[in-house]
């Protein structure tokens, strides 16, 4: 790709970028959110029409028209955000658009067996016959690269793969890629976690504000450096984060009793107080979804209380939280956070018009004023409140959900991944604010699968293991290795040795 511009009403977001990529190697496409890294992939695979540039494959100038065009090219992208089809079954999504046929009808025998081998080629042993929303998250992301690895493309592009795997997932999906580049294909990587890049990446190429920082062999170039060239930022200076301090005596904001749903979640107990920042750590599937979900009312506990500022929450439901000053940011913010096609000023606005209730609209006035007061507060990178927040980016997009909630003037703020599949930057950003909001006297609930972010930004520290909570550790002198051994239940495997 060369010398590639593209621009959006107001903004530029690609400015002469040139980006190459080899037969057989692994190339990091590096930058924060807004940089232009999903922007020059959309140019690639004929998402967008780009305004200037050319792309050679082999050497002969190509200009996809769709990404269905790009697929017949043997360009193939698995995006960050799942885009397969919930209804249908695993093997379904991952044959859809190119079915095998026998006698003029769909060979479903083929497509089942198929897929079931490639889903175990991931690592993944399940039955490929049943719906897809069945899954994990995880599972439906491994499904959405078996589609692609099975196109046999000649080049593979991996928009934020892993930002939904543990680590044995991570590790099964590297030895895919390994094996995909041993046999001449070109792979793509996008990624904010860093020490991914250096596991796996040859080269990686630095975009930021829509340029090219530079271009890098992967061995030549250290994590410091990296992030420098990613934020235009000594990294120390954004990372130079404090707790927030502790008042004895302060209010218990919310106190939770015994509180389960079989399968679910067993048997949690916890409170929070005024000012402090509560962290959730523990693996993929061990509850900790779950359990904020239970005391937000997405989920109805079958036993146990919840009390919020000293009285008891009746009703297990959203709304009624909200009303009592409780506030929520899920885990997948494209399916249960932004509403995408609505402009960040409706986004904004919908928590405080869920409060008064639709009979008493907000004014479009009074939307636009607390929808500018928060755009410049979080520093939402965008034209005006006009834009639709599906445009944003990831990192944007959740600083939108957090300015909902935020107007609100919540006294409980429920973060679940909060900086999952956001740029450094931007999750510095995110920490400083919970920071912030916590010395101003608000209580935080931080669930993170990085556990260098709970150990930074925490007070207390929640461990859950296999649907319950298996243990709490002080977060002023936690280390990783703390958390790790509860998880791994190291103590209960030491007294049956």
């Amino acid at each position: 790709m060369k010398g590639i511009d593209m621009a959006f009403p107001g903004v530029k977001a690609l400015d002469g970028v040139d980006f190459s990529l080899h037969a057989g190697e692994v190339h990091a496409l590096l930058g924060e959110n807004g940089a232009g890294k999903s922007t020059l992939i959309k140019c690639l695979t004929g998402v967008h029409r780009m305004d200037k540039g050319t792309i050679l494959l082999d050497g002969k100038k190509i200009q996809p028209s769709s990404p269905q065009d790009a697929q017949h090219l043997g360009i193939s992208t698995v995006y960050q955000e799942i885009n397969l089809c919930p209804n249908l079954t695993v093997a379904e999504n991952i044959f859809i658009g190119r079915q095998p046929m026998k006698g003029g009808q769909i060979d479903w025998k083929t497509i089942n067996r198929r897929s079931q081998e490639l889903m175990r080629l991931m690592g993944v042993n399940i039955d490929v016959t049943l719906p897809l929303t069945t899954f994990s998250i995880a599972i439906q992301q491994m499904a959405s690269i078996a589609r692609a690895v099975d196109i046999n493309a000649r080049v593979l592009i991996l928009d934020e793969p892993t930002s939904s795997l543990d680590e044995h997932e991570v590790a099964r999906l590297f030895e895919v890629m390994r094996d995909l580049k041993a046999k001449g294909m070109g792979i793509v990587f996008i990624t904010h976690f860093l020490n991914q890049v250096f596991e796996i990446a040859d080269r990686i190429t630095v975009l930021r504000n829509g340029r090219l920082v530079g271009e890098y062999m992967a061995d030549k170039i250290n994590k410091l450096e990296l992030v420098t060239y990613m934020i235009g930022k000594d990294i120390n200076i954004i990372y130079d984060l404090k707790k927030a301090p502790q008042e004895e005596g302060a209010q218990v904001v919310l106190e939770a009793t015994n509180l389960g749903i079989s399968g679910k979640v067993e048997d949690i107990s916890l409170h929070v107080r005024e000012g402090e920042l509560v962290g959730f750590a523990g693996l993929l599937g061990s509850g900790r979804t779950e359990t904020a979900e239970m005391l937000f009312g997405v989920l109805k506990p079958q036993k146990g209380s919840i009390t919020m500022n000293g009285e008891k929450l009746s009703a297990s439901s959203p709304l009624d939280s909200i009303r009592r000053k409780m506030a929520f940011c899920p885990e997948d913010r494209k399916r249960d956070g932004i509403v995408a096609d609505l402009s960040i000023r409706e986004n904004i606005a919908l928590a405080c018009q869920a409060l008064r209730g639709f009979m008493h609209p907000m004014k479009p006035q009074e939307q636009q004023e607390l929808a500018d007061r928060f755009i410049k507060l979080l520093s939402i990178q965008t034209p005006n409140a006009e834009k639709k927040v599906g445009e944003l980016s990831g990192g944007n997009q959740q600083k939108v959900i957090l300015a909902r909630w935020m107007a609100t003037q919540p006294d409980l703020l429920i973060l679940d991944e909060p900086t999952r599949g956001i740029d450094v930057g931007a999750k510095a950003e995110i920490q400083r604010l919970m920071l912030e909001m916590c010395k101003d006297g608000m209580g935080i609930i931080f669930i993170s699968s990085e556990l260098d972010e709970i150990i930074r930004c925490a007070n207390r520290i929640i461990v859950m293991r296999d649907l319950e909570k298996a243990g709490e550790l002080d977060g002023e002198d936690c280390q990783q290795a703390d958390i790790l051994a509860i998880i791994a239940n190291e103590e209960k495997e030491e007294a049956m040795t």
